[in-house]
């Protein structure tokens, strides 16, 4: 089954079916390494493309403010069900449309506007919605940011722990958006416990490792635990936030009425048919080969002269450090882009470069392995880049990007789901 939308958006909006069009093409025909993207079921997306969207539902299953909502009571319910089981939490909100408005709502629901949070530094790996001060997250509250060592890429817990006896922060976030180590969860908590502090836990990006058990879980040792839906756990684009008990009310007052209004239930259809594919014995199998093709890639990488931050990986993304070979990355994304391989741009830690240049590129592995790629590929896939980006010249950019089309022709995407080699072709 394919992607094409159906006769009646051609129809009624021609331009709009034309640039979907051109969008499907691109992400068929390109490698796909931004870190944070993945491609949905063809069942997720048949969810979010329902009358669903036409209904007010706001509330919660069985306390709504409208009339007629007894089954998006039941499609809700079953998303909340699904999320508990397939994380183990107490409590679950399905409701925040993005994971930035999962943090606001959960910090809000946490502590009161100028308290003090303490998360990741946005240069070495952390995320916007952590305190930056271009974030309302930033503004609302005081925020302090603890960093890697840039000797090692990593975090280091006794440095963590001092920042936080010294500055005293009500509330400690771990996770971030280029980070490629596991974190120490334990180590966190025991931190926070000392200050005082609740510890939330962004998942966003591990989210879908955690699910498929190659990841350790947050859930018995953070008080809140917040993700997007997409990324790793492939599903559509929003958040989620899971409690314990104690925060439940809390939570879900400060995502309705606090934070949000009618909650799109198309959206929560297409979460609750995500975490059913989560629960599966394939999507165990995907995790697993999500973090092998990133051990196989950041090798390759560095077998060609590139250097990674920390020296690898531990999931599913890597940072790479362009210094070595005289680029940033600004020059290496648009590059590659012309290439048809798409990353982007990222800070690495200590970067004397500017956010908007950087020294380093950030690679993922979850959609090139969605479509079924392996190790072989993953080599290839490191050569493609170090050619693009090593030439740089129209001529040589052309052969990779014949090459990326030969590459990605033999994996399909939105194509009928195939086996070959003993791969799981789940090719969305």
């Amino acid at each position: 089954m394919n992607l094409d939308h159906n006769a009646a958006l051609r129809d009624a909006d021609p331009l709009v079916a034309r640039l979907i069009d051109r969008e499907v093409g691109r992400q068929r025909h390109g490698l796909e390494l931004i870190a944070s993207e993945n491609f949905a079921s063809r069942a997720v997306i048949d969810a979010m493309g329902t009358p669903l969207t036409n209904k007010y539902a706001e509330g919660y299953p069985g306390r709504r403010y409208y009339g007629g909502c007894e089954v998006i009571d039941e499609i809700e319910q079953l998303a909340i069900d699904r999320l508990k089981q397939l994380f183990g939490a107490d409590h679950a909100n399905v409701q925040p449309h993005s994971g930035a408005q999962a943090n606001f709502a959960a910090f809000m629901a946490l502590i009161p506007p100028g308290e003090r949070i303490m998360g990741m530094s946005l240069p070495h790996g952390g995320h916007l919605s952590h305190g930056a001060s271009v974030n309302h997250s930033g503004v609302v509250w005081k925020a302090v940011h603890y960093g890697v060592d840039p000797s090692t890429g990593r975090i280091d817990y006794e440095v963590v722990r001092s920042q936080a006896l010294r500055d005293r922060p009500r509330l400690i976030i771990a996770g971030g958006s280029a980070y490629a180590r596991i974190i120490d969860f334990a180590a966190f908590r025991s931190i926070a416990d000392e200050v005082g502090a609740v510890f939330l836990v962004d998942m966003a990006h591990f989210a879908g490792l955690v699910a498929g058990g190659v990841y350790p879980s947050p859930v018995p040792h953070a008080q809140v635990v917040t993700s997007t839906t997409h990324k790793t756990l492939r599903g559509p684009r929003a958040g989620l936030i899971l409690s314990i008990a104690e925060h439940a009310k809390a939570i879900d007052k400060s995502v309705f009425p606090g934070t949000q209004g009618g909650p799109l239930e198309h959206v929560i259809a297409a979460k609750a048919v995500a975490f059913g594919e989560a629960l599966s014995d394939e999507f165990k199998i995907y995790a697993r080969r999500v973090v092998e093709n990133a051990q196989t890639l950041a090798e390759a990488m560095i077998e060609r002269g590139f250097a990674i931050v920390s020296g690898g990986t531990d999931t599913h993304l890597m940072l790479v450090d362009l210094r070595p070979k005289g680029l940033t990355g600004k020059v290496a994304e648009k590059v590659l882009d012309q290439a048809g391989i798409t990353v982007n741009k990222n800070t690495i830690p200590d970067d004397p470069q500017s956010p908007f240049v950087t020294s380093g590129i950030r690679l993922g592995t979850p959609a090139l392995t969605t479509r079924g790629m392996g190790a072989g590929e993953m080599m290839r896939v490191a050569e493609l880049i170090d050619r693009a980006i090593t030439k740089q010249d129209e001529a040589a950019l052309a052969r990779v990007r014949a090459e990326v089309e030969e590459l990605t022709s033999a994996y399909p995407l939105y194509q009928p789901r195939t086996a070959a080699g003993g791969r799981v072709r789940r090719t969305a």
